[in-house]
């Protein structure tokens, strides 16, 4: 997206189309093009990627990776129909994403979701991102493998237990994480240079990712 985007107030058009997709269990074998399962923030590696040469000469090879991680804490917090995503990392606040289409939502009530809704994803080609849940509840997080031609049907939305951290490589296709219900804090660590390419489903495809809890 070339022009800067109100990740609070994305003025989705009405009557978006809803594309589903699939929800697995997040194991070892179903994310292993994605990334891989954390049992232990501390022993996870947040890969950093080379700044690219502009040119034909190479980057010197001890040089353009060094600008390191940034971490904290990122929460989901359902508000009635809105998933609100909070990531104190890099000092974003963004709607993740719907329980009924747009026009139609409310924030007064605590009816638990029975779908999520998505407008937006993103990915980071300076570093892969950790994400370690602080309460041992299950949780969910669509990914697509890399390219920049990504088309909703390439989505996948992989659930989680609780009991384990998801890490994935840089360039996958992501939206943060998402909670069932209430809010849910994760642990969060990251590129600290946080570039970030998006697709904007709503206006580029005319739908909304749909994943049903």
């Amino acid at each position: 997206m070339h022009t800067p985007v109100d990740y609070l107030d994305p003025k989705l058009p009405p009557g978006l189309a809803l594309a589903p997709i699939p929800v697995v269990d997040a194991t070892e074998e179903s994310l292993r093009h994605y990334g891989h399962l954390v049992s232990d923030p501390r022993d996870c590696r947040v890969e950093i990627v080379r700044w690219p040469a502009p040119g034909s000469r190479p980057v010197d090879a001890d040089t353009g990776d060094q600008g390191g991680t940034t971490e904290g804490v990122f929460v989901s917090e359902w508000q009635g129909d809105i998933l609100y995503g909070r990531n104190e990392a890099v000092g974003g606040h963004y709607v993740l994403a719907y329980a009924v289409p747009p026009e139609r939502t409310r924030t007064g009530h605590a009816e638990p979701p029975r779908r999520m809704l998505l407008w937006h994803a993103n990915y980071h080609p300076d570093g892969g991102q950790l994400f370690f849940p602080l309460e041992p509840r299950p949780f969910y997080v669509p990914l697509a493998l890399p390219g920049d031609d990504v088309t909703p049907e390439r989505f996948v939305c992989f659930r989680f237990d609780g009991r384990h951290g998801l890490y994935i490589h840089p360039n996958i296709w992501h939206e943060g994480v998402f909670g069932a219900r209430g809010t849910q804090r994760f642990f969060d660590k990251q590129g600290a240079v946080h570039a970030r390419v998006s697709v904007d489903f709503a206006r580029e495809f005319g739908c909304l990712l749909e994943v049903t809890l």
